[in-house]
């Protein structure tokens, strides 16, 4: 797992004014494309464009039907000012779409909703990585915005071809909460695999625990960390759309967000057990490293132990006194053998019935 906590990354020029367009965030070669849906009830039109083509979303602005316009890449600044231009984004909004280090958030423009969330991605070499989505949600659209190609949304898309469920009858507001229950949908699939690999770490822990697997365990501590970044905030992003009084947002589908609300808890109380079983992971580690030692101490005593009067024989019969009568019997050295072996024997019996061994 990379150390993306720790990872640095482009950030915004000192000293700029207010409202000034400098992308911040990994810089990219990819083309930006636009992903375009409109749809109500009766007809549905899904589109890709290139960004230049920014003026056919523009006439999308005034349709009486329901438009999700998904830019895909944030790096070409005159592109996405275009399309703001269009749409009459605020440069502040403008300023925290190519922002890709915000916390999730909202913001009431009156016109349209200003929301940032975090899109998470998990895979078990190169852990948990995130990826940041701007929304805005107007009267008749949302518009999304993306790092880069790749999303969590196929489920929406797929509801939206096939009307499936009250999405194509819904307003843009519904659309929005999609999106975003996707999104949290998404961290219960990565907490789903994390909660597998911490299993497996425990069962290592015990058994065989090794350096690699407290290298495993701060790696997994700083998942967490990234994790409760992106969870916590969501949950104050849902409950302000629930207790503000926008427009945009129709009383139905508030209902709706109650329930994305209850899932973000869910999440939130899963990241705080994981971090309490990793940080007694770490206890855990140290303690099995510390049974390990004392095995290999007890059993090394043990072994001394023993030869400790069969040194001290040897000790005497090694001197080079020319009178030792010992010596010269005929069965001194089995003797001497023999005593060695029943006081060897006779401390492995001591020893077992003190289950020391």
């Amino acid at each position: 797992m990379p150390k993306q906590l720790l990872k640095k990354r482009p950030k915004k020029k000192l000293g700029v004014a207010p409202g000034t367009l400098v992308h911040v965030g990994e810089p990219s070669q990819e083309r930006i494309t636009i992903n375009l849906i409109d749809y109500d009830s009766e007809q549905f039109h899904e589109e890709l464009l290139a960004i230049d083509d920014v003026q056919r979303c523009c006439q999308l602005k005034a349709s009486p039907s329901i438009s999700w316009i998904n830019i895909n890449g944030v790096h070409e600044i005159g592109h996405i000012e275009a399309l703001g231009n269009c749409f009459n984004l605020h440069p502040l909004v403008l300023e925290d779409i190519l922002n890709t280090d915000h916390r999730p958030k909202v913001e009431d423009y009156e016109d349209y909703l200003f929301l940032v969330l975090k899109m998470l991605f998990y895979d078990r070499e190169g852990g948990i990585h995130t990826e940041q989505v701007s929304l805005v949600l107007g009267p008749n659209y949302v518009l999304s915005f993306q790092e880069k190609t790749g999303d969590v949304f196929d489920g929406v898309r797929d509801r939206l071809r096939i009307a499936k469920g009250r999405i194509r009858k819904q307003g843009a507001d519904y659309l929005a909460y999609a999106l975003m229950d996707a999104i949290v949908d998404g961290y219960f699939s990565i907490l789903e695999q994390i909660g597998d690999e911490i299993e497996e770490m425990e069962q290592e822990l015990v058994t065989d625990p090794s350096p690699q697997t407290l290298n495993r365990i701060h790696n997994f501590k700083r998942e967490m960390i990234l994790l409760r970044k992106a969870v916590w905030p969501l949950r104050e992003l849902i409950s302000a759309l629930q207790r503000g009084e926008s427009r945009l947002i129709a009383e139905t589908t508030a209902i709706y967000l109650r329930d994305v609300y209850d899932h973000t808890i869910q999440v939130v109380d899963t990241v705080e057990t994981f971090r309490d079983l990793i940080a007694g992971m770490l206890d855990l580690y140290l303690s099995s490293i510390s049974n390990r030692m004392n095995e290999v101490m007890k059993v090394l005593t043990i072994i001394a132990t023993i030869f400790i009067p069969l040194t001290f024989f040897a000790g005497i019969y090694g001197m080079n006194f020319e009178y030792m009568p010992e010596l010269k019997w005929r069965w001194g050295y089995f003797g001497l053998w023999g005593v060695m072996l029943a006081i060897s024997a006779g401390m492995l019996i001591f020893f077992r019935r003190k289950r020391w061994i």
